[in-house]
């Protein structure tokens, strides 16, 4: 069993950076890859980025390539998500999220974040 709580979003002008935290609890943080996904209103929760367990491998959206920066401390349970040059359509509720393999769906994911909305403005 894995809880996880994200937390660092808020709302920030175009162009502004956020960096978001997702700690972890339980042992086996490191056996897990970790995800970070978002929902904006009326859409589908869409896949962001990914890291190994090790941290050796990440994976990236394209829209967010170049932007955002996915990375893990296994020695503290956490995961990141930096956000750099943020868009207004980067407006949405973002999930750190938990699975056993690396995949970009939201269905290979087991454990999930409650949330946290990040806000741009233009």
């Amino acid at each position: 069993q894995v809880q996880l709580v994200e937390s660092g979003g808020g709302l920030v002008q175009a162009g502004g950076s956020l960096r978001l935290s997702c700690a972890a609890s339980g042992r086996t943080f490191s056996s897990y890859v970790m995800g970070w996904f978002r929902q904006a209103p009326g859409q589908e929760r869409e896949f962001v980025a990914a890291i190994t367990g090790s941290g050796g491998t990440t994976y990236y959206a394209n829209s967010v390539k170049g932007r955002f920066t996915i990375s893990r401390d296994n020695a503290k349970n956490t995961s990141f998500l930096q956000m750099n040059n943020l868009k207004p359509e980067d407006t949405a509720v973002y999930y750190c999220a938990a699975s056993t393999v690396v995949a970009n769906t939201p269905s290979a994911y087991r454990y999930w974040g409650q949330g946290t909305q990040v806000t741009v403005s233009s």
